[in-house]
């Protein structure tokens, strides 16, 4: 079982995540769409493809670009399409 955390506010939780360079990717119906909130920034990965980003947000307190996705990846990422990982400061356990 995998768990984001972040201010005491639990952000996904599921038993399904794949694993990538350590980082947890949660399916994204795992993750509350309440505390997430779209963000212009994007990042390129040689092998994963371009990367969009969600500001996190609990109780009025923003994480910039805290989350992260790939819309279109790479076919070598394509395991990781539809998932959500998390950094900057989220707590990722499992």
């Amino acid at each position: 079982m995998a768990k984001a955390t972040w201010k005491g506010a639990v952000l996904a939780d599921t038993d399904d995540t794949v694993v990538v360079e350590g980082n947890h990717y949660f399916p994204r119906e795992a993750v509350d769409d309440a505390v997430l909130e779209p963000s212009d920034q994007t990042s390129v990965c040689p092998w994963k493809g371009t990367a969009s980003y969600f500001d996190v947000v609990v109780d009025g307190e923003r994480d910039e670009g805290a989350a992260w996705y790939y819309p279109e990846p790479k076919d070598a990422a394509a395991e990781i399409k539809d998932r959500v990982a998390f950094w900057k400061g989220i707590e990722v356990t499992g």
